[in-house]
């Protein structure tokens, strides 16, 4: 599941590295996790083995007549009736395999039926509830057609909404196979989980049902439905069927944008080492999604996914594309017993995403992605509250989607890939997927897996980190010892340990660089205080804490000026651009403004080139002016935009001409905007004829609208 919080995270491209905030996250907390009521997992009376639903549709009334054959077996004797969840939906007749009716109590969200036998374990029966729906407002949804998409219905069964639709039991302890025989009028294509067993076209009354079956097990969560005038656009993977189900107008573009969707299927299959599962894997868009919502061989994607090429840049999904197929296994192969162990769901599918980013993009790519996910988690922990990452405390489901289950979780699945190594995290990984395949599991399932597959017991990792709050708090010092010959290093721990945050046992790389080289040490961090001595008789041009940036983490470190500029010309992305960064205290020294402009200028990475403007723009300095013009040409639009925004931020009207220039030069809708708003701090009034034809001009999430009715506010403030 992507939220819309999610889905800007993935597609913004988060930029600033946050080093050590103060005070400690836990000091100011804006919401009480710690009073939400305690959860448990839901218990079951019988078994639900497979459903099988008619649904009959009259589009233009927004209504539906359905009916779902359920086969059901007892967990003990004396089984003589079920529940069931069922909200927003009239139940019409219960009946028994024989025809003959059943009593049935309803309430607002459950029906109770009383089963025509009284049955002992390992009996099975069939009942059948007919049943009629509509005006739903929750995880089933008609729309007329409108400009932005055509007549269609979507559904959106996470986390407890299938009820909405299909009475059945709503938890994703109980895994079924099921059938969906659904009727429409003609013109229309039906679209749900599993194989398609038939199209029958009724030519009496213009309607078309389409059969779908998904006979392998999965959670009710993961059932979905869409229908609509699709086009359909057909691709695989050797056998397998990969087909894209987007509205007819956006069919060139969805071509291009779902074009990676093999091999990312192929990617994870080999990377896991566990083929695909299913029958095919269909992407289709709704209105309905801000994000994407997995479901079992058919992934719901929001009709925000199409865009122009020119939009790839600045509002590409591919992030979102790649973490909804991985929930194919993590999360629909195997999937969360209750809801406080969402992170073997959400956790994974983020993890995931982030490995397609190192694979398709490279080393340094593949880093910001990371620190991106840490950040994100940092903000959170910062201004709103910290929890465990396995939480039982919440209102509904809802509540634990967030960052401490998405990137916090993922960051976390990095710590122990970088424990138990590449060999034995990506083979404990696999046997979790092929031991509990089609099951429901917990933390406590993978927890044992990882003791089998590696013969380490890790529960002091999970404990510390899954299941408690917090995260490091790191003050890093070093020093050379030239007459001792030795480098010294203390690290402090110095998080606030409110609600069971620990002292983290850990281990760290550390880095040290001299002239005659490079050489890693792995030291274990275990007290408040800790300090390690290594032998260098040289001086070290650079000290680096966690090399290879595994952590998750906090952490301030003093370094000299000469060490910082050492830093930003050699060492990896991560650490030139939290080097740039500590270089702001520096900008007095002629020195370091040199440096930083050849960083913004040369850097090899836009994200460091853009440090170096951002630490640049503190200070008012003439010459500046001109290395942010050439920036607003850089090859990045992450650049150009922030160049634009800074020379926008000086005020100055004498660049209102350059900003319309790079306005009708730039191909990034972002980098428009930002010229646009540049205008707006700089311009008069002169410029509203050009501000209003701007507003005009169509472009994703109506940024070059949003921003040119913002300069005309802001301009008209001013005058």
């Amino acid at each position: 599941m992507v939220t819309p919080f999610l889905l800007r995270a993935l597609t913004a491209g988060l930029v600033a590295a946050l080093a050590v905030p103060a005070p400690s996250p836990l000091s100011a907390q804006q919401v009480d996790v710690w009073s939400r009521p305690i959860q448990a997992e839901r218990s079951r009376t019988c078994d639900f083995i497979h459903y099988r639903v008619s649904l009959t549709f009259d589009l233009d009334a927004k209504v539906f007549w359905g009916e779902n054959r359920i086969t059901l077996t007892p967990f003990a004797d004396g089984l003589d009736r079920c529940e069931l969840d069922a909200e927003e939906i009239t139940i019409e007749q219960a009946i028994d395999e024989t025809g003959r009716e059943l009593s049935f109590e309803r309430s607002d969200t459950s029906v109770v039926i009383a089963l025509p036998r009284v049955l002992s374990y390992g009996d099975t029966l069939d009942i059948v509830l007919v049943y009629r729906g509509e005006g739903s407002r929750e995880g089933f949804f008609f729309d007329d057609a409108s400009d932005d998409h055509p007549q269609m219905v979507s559904t959106d069964s996470w986390p407890d909404e299938a009820r909405h639709w299909i009475p059945l039991f709503d938890y994703p302890n109980d895994k079924v196979t099921h059938e969906l025989i659904v009727t429409v009028p003609q013109g229309n294509r039906v679209l749900s989980n599993g194989r398609l067993v038939e199209v029958t076209e009724n030519e009496a009354d213009g309607t078309v049902t389409w059969h779908w079956s998904q006979d392998l097990p999965h959670s009710t969560y993961l059932f979905m439905l869409a229908i609509g005038p699709f086009t359909v656009i057909e691709d695989s993977l050797g056998d397998l069927p990969v087909n894209y189900w987007v509205y007819p107008d956006d069919a060139e573009d969805a071509r291009w944008i779902f074009a990676k969707t093999p091999r990312m299927i192929a990617y994870y299959s080999e990377l896991f080492d566990y083929p695909y599962p299913w029958a095919k894997y269909d992407q289709v868009t709704t209105p309905h999604v801000g994000g994407g919502a997995e479901a079992t061989t058919a992934t719901i994607l929001g009709d925000g996914v199409i865009h122009d090429r020119r939009a790839e840049q600045d509002f590409s999904w591919e992030r979102v594309i790649a973490h909804e197929i991985a929930h194919q296994w993590w999360g629909d192969l195997i999937t969360l017993r209750e809801w406080s162990h969402t992170w073997l769901n959400e956790s994974f599918g983020t993890y995931s995403d982030y490995l397609w980013t190192h694979h398709e993009s490279g080393e340094d790519e593949g880093a910001w992605a990371l620190l991106g996910k840490k950040n994100q988690y940092l903000r959170e922990a910062h201004t709103r509250y910290v929890r465990p990452i396995v939480f039982n405390r919440y209102e509904r489901p809802h509540d634990n989607f967030d960052s401490h289950t998405y990137p916090k979780g993922a960051c976390i699945l990095h710590q122990l890939r970088f424990i138990l190594g590449d060999e034995l995290f990506f083979r404990a990984l696999s046997r979790f997927l092929h031991e509990h395949a089609f099951e429901p599991v917990d933390t406590y399932d993978l927890m044992k897996t990882v003791k089998d597959v590696t013969g380490r017991n890790m529960d002091w990792f999970f404990e510390q980190f899954i299941f408690k709050p917090g995260h490091p708090v790191f003050e890093v010092s070093s020093a050379w010892d030239a007459e001792a010959g030795e480098v010294r290093l203390h690290i402090a721990q110095v998080q606030d340990r409110e609600h069971g945050v620990p002292i983290y046992r850990m281990p760290v790389q550390i880095g040290i660089v001299t002239a005659s080289g490079k050489r890693v040490a792995t030291v274990w961090l275990e007290h408040e205080q800790d300090s390690f001595v290594f032998p260098s008789r040289e001086k070290p041009l650079l000290v680096r804490f966690d090399e290879g940036n595994w952590l998750l983490k906090e952490w301030t470190y003093e370094k000299s000026e000469e060490e910082l500029l050492y830093q930003v010309q050699h060492d990896d992305v991560i650490g030139r651009e939290w080097a740039v960064r500590e270089l702001a205290r520096s900008l007095g020294d002629p020195r370091v403004a040199e440096e930083l402009a050849k960083i913004a200028r040369n850097d090899p990475f836009w994200a460091v080139r853009l440090a170096a403007l951002e630490t640049l723009a503190t200070v008012e300095r003439q010459e500046s002016i001109e290395l942010f013009r050439t920036a607003a040409t850089d090859a990045s639009s992450r650049v150009r935009r922030t160049a634009i925004r800074i020379l926008g931020e000086t005020g100055d009207p004498t660049l209102v001409p350059f900003f319309r220039q790079r306005f009708a030069a730039d191909d990034s809708y972002q980098v428009q905007a930002e010229a646009v708003r540049a205008i707006g701090r700089s311009g008069d009034p002169s410029q509203h004829g050009f501000l209003q034809q701007a507003s005009e001009m169509p472009s994703p999430r109506d940024v070059i609208r949003r921003a040119a009715e913002w300069a005309i506010e802001e301009i008209s403030g001013r005058s």
